[in-house]
C-alpha cells in the first residue's frame, strides 16, 4: 500500500535550509545563534520523522514526488522520496541522535571561532544522510552517498590549520573514493543488465519486482561491486583504515559520523538492496566472512590503544563487522537492529569521551588520566552504562542485538560454527577493551597533570543531558527486539514487510539460543574479569604485557598503515612524480613543442617564397601546370 505524504520532503530540506542560512548569513549572526538555528532545524526534522513513524501504516509506504529529474526515453528518474519501515527507523536514528549531538555541540564547541561554519557543516551532513535513506532510487541514493563523504571530509578536517587534521580528512575522502568507484560501477552494471531485460529503471520497488530476470553471474558481480562501496563507507577490511584517523575531527563529529550516520550507510544500502543480495549466495558468503574477520581484527587492535577516541574508533569498526556478519547470513533485520542499538551506546561513548577531553583541556591519552569518576560523576555513570551495553550486559540493548547476530551466525542456513566463533571471541575482546578503557580513565590513581587537575570539572548541562538520554536509550532501545522465549519481539514484525525475517533453525544445538547466550555472557564476563585484574587495580602485569612483541604489533595496528604506505601510497606518488617531472615535460611537452617547432620552421621556409613579385607567382603556376600535364601524359 503506497500513499502520498507531502511532508517527507521537509525532513531533508529543513536541515538544508539551516545550513544555507548559516553559510549565507552566519558572519552576521552571533555564533550561539547559529548553533540554536542548526539545532532547531534538526529538531523540526526529527518531529516530522516522528510523524512519519507514527502515521506509517503496517506494510505501508509513503511517497513524495517533487519533479521528474531525468526524462530520456526509455529511462525516467524522479526526484522523489519514499518512507517504509526501514526508512522510518533510519530517520529516527539520524535526526534523533543527530539532534542530541547538535545540542551537545553547543557546549563542546561554544568557544570555537569556527562555530558557525561547524554547525553549517553539521546541518549539511544531516541533509545528505536523510536524502540517502529517503531516496526511492539508486541515483538519488548515490547523491546522498557522495554528499556524506564530502561532509565527512569537511568535518574531519574542520580544524584545517593543523596539518594532521587535513591529512586525516584527505585520507577519509580518498579511501572512500576507492569504494565509491566500485559502487558506481555496480549502479552502471545493474542499469545495463536490467536494460538488456527491457527494464530501464533504478527505482527500488521496480528493481525488486524485476530482480529475478538478472543472470546469476551478473547479480554476483553487481552485489560484489556494491559491497566494495560498503567496505569504504562502513569501514570494513580492507578499506577500514580511514576511520581511526577520522578521530582528528571534533568529538561530536566522531559521534555523528561513527554512531548514527555515515558509517551505517553501507549497512543500510545492503539492507535496502536485500532482494539483490539474496540472489547472490556467493556475495553473502563474502560479506559474512569479511564482517566476522573485521569484527575480530579491529577488536584485537582496540585492546592495545591508548588514545581514548581510537579505542572507540576500532570498536566502531568491530561493531560494523557484526552488522555485516548478520547481513551476510541473510539476517538483515538483525543487522538493522544492531545498527539501531549501536547508535545509542556508541554516541554515548563518543560524547562521554568528549566530556573527558573537554575537562582535560584536549588530552586524549588514557595513560594521563585515571580517577576521574570523582570529578566527572555524570560522565562516569553514563559511560559505565554504555560500556556495559556494548559488552552485552543482560537486559541491555547490546545484549539483545548481539544475541540475535550470534544466534543467526550459528544457526541460520548461511551461518557456520567458524563465523560464530569469531563473533563470540569478539564479544569477549569487546568487554575487555571497554573495561580496560573505563578503568584507565575513571578508576585508580589520578595521573592528570597538576595544572589540568586544578581545572577539572563536570561538563555543562548542554553536554550531560544528551549523555543521560543516550544512556537511557542504550538500555531500553534493545527491548524492542527481545527473543521469543522472553516476551517476544516487536522489531521483526515491524521490518518484516520490508526485509523479511530469516528464522534461525538449528536442531543440533543443545539448548538452542539460550545456551549460546550463556556462552556469550560467559566470555564477556571473562573479558571484564581480565580487564579488572590488569587495569582495575594496582598491577605490574599490564606493564610487562605492554613490553611484549605481540602488544607492540597490536599497538601499531599490525602496521597496516605502513604496509599500505609502502605498497600503494609511495609507488603511486613516485609514479605521479615521475609523470609530472620527467614524462610530462620530456615526452608530452617535447612532442607538442616539437610539432609546433616543425610547423613554425616549415612556415618560415614557405614564407620566403611569398616575395610579392607577380612574375614569380606566374612562373610557379606555369611550372605546376606543366608538371601536371607531364604526369597525365606519362600515364
Amino acid at each position: 500500500m503506497m500513499e502520498q505524504f507531502g511532508l517527507l520532503r521537509f525532513i531533508p530540506l529543513i536541515p538544508l535550509a539551516g545550513a544555507a542560512l548559516n553559510i549565507l548569513f552566519g558572519a552576521r549572526l552571533r555564533p550561539q545563534f547559529a548553533g540554536f538555528l542548526a539545532c532547531g532545524a534538526v529538531a523540526l526534522s526529527f518531529l516530522v520523522s516522528l510523524a512519519v513513524f507514527w502515521l506509517l501504516p503496517a506494510s505501508g509506504v509513503f511517497r513524495d514526488v517533487l519533479f521528474i529529474w531525468i526524462d530520456s526515453e526509455p529511462f525516467k528518474a524522479q526526484l522523489s522520496f519514499q518512507a517504509d519501515a526501514l526508512t522510518a527507523v533510519m530517520l529516527l536514528v539520524i535526526t534523533g541522535i543527530g539532534l542530541l549531538i547538535h545540542v551537545y555541540s553547543l557546549g563542546y564547541m561554544g568557544d570555537d571561532e569556527g562555530m558557525t561554519r561547524y554547525f553549517a557543516y553539521l546541518n549539511l551532513f544531516v541533509f545528505f544522510m536523510s536524502l540517502l535513506v529517503l531516496a526511492d532510487n539508486l541515483l538519488l541514493l548515490f547523491v546522498g552517498w557522495e554528499g556524506v563523504g564530502l561532509c565527512s571530509y569537511l568535518l574531519i578536517g574542520f580544524w584545517y590549520e593543523d596539518h594532521t587534521n587535513t591529512i586525516a580528512g584527505n585520507k577519509a575522502f580518498i579511501v572512500n573514493r576507492i569504494g565509491d568507484f566500485g559502487f558506481l560501477l555496480g549502479v552502471l552494471l545493474l542499469f545495463w543488465e536490467m536494460g538488456r531485460q527491457g527494464v530501464w529503471t533504478l527505482n527500488f520497488s521496480e528493481l525488486e519486482r524485476a530482480a529475478h530476470l538478472l543472470r546469476p553471474e551478473s547479480v554476483t558481480l553487481i552485489t560484489l561491486l556494491f559491497f566494495a562501496g560498503a567496505t569504504g563507507k562502513s569501514a570494513q577490511i580492507p578499506l577500514y583504515v580511514w576511520l581511526p584517523d577520522a578521530m582528528q575531527g571534533p568529538t561530536p563529529v566522531s559521534a555523528l559520523i561513527h554512531a548514527a550516520t555515515m558509517v551505517t550507510a553501507g549497512v543500510y544500502m545492503t539492507a535496502r538492496l536485500h532482494f539483490l543480495f539474496s540472489l547472490a549466495p556467493a556475495t553473502l558468503a563474502v560479506i559474512a566472512t569479511i564482517g566476522a574477520l573485521t569484527a575480530f581484527f579491529a577488536a584485537t587492535i582496540a585492546v592495545a590503544q591508548n588514545d581514548i577516541k581510537r579505542v572507540l574508533a576500532y570498536s566502531t569498526v568491530s561493531q560494523l563487522g557484526y552488522m555485516f556478519l548478520a547481513a551476510g547470513v541473510g539476517a538483515f533485520s538483525a543487522a538493522i537492529f544492531h545498527l539501531f542499538t549501536h547508535a545509542f551506546f556508541k554516541a554515548c561513548l563518543f560524547l562521554g569521551s568528549g566530556s573527558v577531553i573537554h575537562a582535560l583541556g584536549g588530552e586524549q591519552d588514557m595513560r594521563k588520566m585515571g580517577g576521574l569518576r570523582r570529578y566527572l560523576p555524570t560522565t562516569y555513570w553514563t559511560y559505565l552504562v554504555a560500556a556495559l551495553v556494548i559488552s552485552g550486559a543482560p537486559l541491555t540493548a547490546g545484549f539483545f542485538s548481539k544475541d540475535q547476530i550470534l544466534w543467526q551466525a550459528y544457526a541460520s542456513p548461511n551461518g557456520s560454527t567458524q563465523l560464530w566463533l569469531l563473533a563470540w571471541l569478539t564479544a569477549g575482546l569487546t568487554a575487555f577493551y571497554m573495561f580496560r578503557q573505563l578503568f584507565m580513565v575513571f578508576h585508580g590513581a589520578c595521573r592528570v597533570a597538576e595544572p589540568a587537575k586544578a581545572r577539572l570539572h563536570e561538563s555543562p548541562a548542554a553536554m550531560t543531558v544528551p549523555l543521560v538520554l543516550l544512556a537511557l536509550g542504550s538500555i531500553f532501545a534493545g527491548w524492542l527486539g527481545t527473543p521469543d522465549f522472553m516476551w517476544g519481539s516487536v522489531w521483526d514484525p515491524w521490518l518484516q514487510s520490508v526485509l523479511g525475517v530469516q528464522e534461525a533453525v538449528d536442531d543440533a544445538a543443545p539448548g538452542g539460543e539460550l545456551f549460546l547466550m550463556a556462552l556469550t555472557l560467559g566470555i564477556a564476563a571473562l573479558g571484564f574479569l581480565l580487564a579488572f585484574l590488569l587495569y582495575g587495580r594496582e598491577s605490574r602485569v599490564a606493564e610487562r604485557i605492554a613490553a611484549t612483541t605481540i602488544y607492540r604489533w597490536l599497538a601499531h595496528k599490525y602496521y597496516v598503515d605502513e604496509i599500505y604506505d609502502c605498497v600503494f601510497v609511495r609507488p603511486f606518488t613516485a609514479c605521479a612524480r615521475w609523470l609530472a617531472q620527467i614524462f610530462d615535460p620530456g615526452f608530452i611537452d617535447g612532442f607538442v613543442n616539437g610539432v609546433a617547432s616543425t610547423i613554425r620552421a616549415g612556415s618560415l621556409s614557405w614564407r620566403r617564397i611569398q616575395s610579392g613579385d607577380v612574375q614569380h607567382y606566374l612562373f610557379a603556376f606555369l611550372a605546376g601546370t606543366l608538371l601536371i600535364f607531364a604526369y597525365l601524359l606519362g600515364r
